[in-house]
């Protein structure tokens, strides 16, 4: 009653269907590099040291740090350099500096090698740690430095986050070292929330990362598990 017509994909004959034809197109190295690392780094053991930056400070947590901190950047360049010529001004009316006379603004410190001297000195308040740092040797040892000298820290996504806030294309961490009045309870609320998270929370430090393969490898030994269980069940 219904006879077959099936298509021909002959030169001059039926159109051929579209086809998915990413994994046939030459990428950049950098992705590729990209897309390999990705994958070495689920497959592969991770050890606790290095897993520990995979979690991060997140939501309204998140949003609430980011909020205190905002309210502690530094002076921009182009108010230095008005602040400076203003100064400049002043002495050359011989009408002397101000810049002895008043305190330091409270801002954030940035720098490794600073960051790391207040650690050390524990003048720093609370320290905030990017997560995405390259190499990660560079941070790798900060969390032990902080549970040693018993300073408060968090691990936050995003080094351009950071760099943002003190007006640069990256930082690798901030610190604190004191906060206005009124952001005291604040920042105490958050403190005591982040040392619960970090530095007294044990499984950031012994939790190993990575040892996820792939769909096939995971068939694999579940074909063989299946029929291991069959083949004791038949003795």
């Amino acid at each position: 009653m219904f006879k077959k017509n099936p298509k021909v994909f002959k030169v001059g004959r039926d159109v051929k269907p579209g086809r998915d034809l990413s994994r046939f197109v030459a990428w950049p190295q950098y992705i590729r590099l990209q897309r390999q690392r990705a994958i070495l780094r689920r497959r592969l053991k991770v050890p606790p040291a290095i897993h520990q930056f995979t979690k991060a400070v997140q939501g309204s947590q998140a949003k609430e740090l980011f909020r205190l901190l905002k309210n502690y950047r530094p002076e921009s360049p182009e108010d230095k350099k008005k602040r400076l010529k203003a100064e400049a001004d002043k002495e050359a009316k011989k009408e002397g500096s101000s810049s002895g006379d008043k305190k330091a603004a409270l801002a954030l410190k940035y720098g490794l090698n600073h960051v790391t001297t207040l650690i050390e000195k524990r003048a720093a308040k609370l320290v905030v740690i990017a997560h995405d740092v390259d190499p990660i040797d560079l941070v790798v040892w900060l969390p032990a430095l902080c549970r040693k000298m018993d300073v408060p820290y968090c691990i936050v996504k995003g080094k351009s986050r950071l760099g943002h806030l003190v007006y640069k294309k990256n930082s690798a961490v901030v610190a604190l070292t004191d906060v206005r009045k009124e952001h005291a309870s604040i920042f105490q609320t958050l403190v005591q929330t982040l040392r619960i998270s970090y530095n007294d929370n044990v499984s950031t430090r012994t939790e190993w990362g990575g040892g996820i393969m792939g769909t096939k490898f995971q068939n694999q030994a579940r074909a063989f598990e299946k029929a291991a269980a069959k083949k004791l069940s038949t003795k």
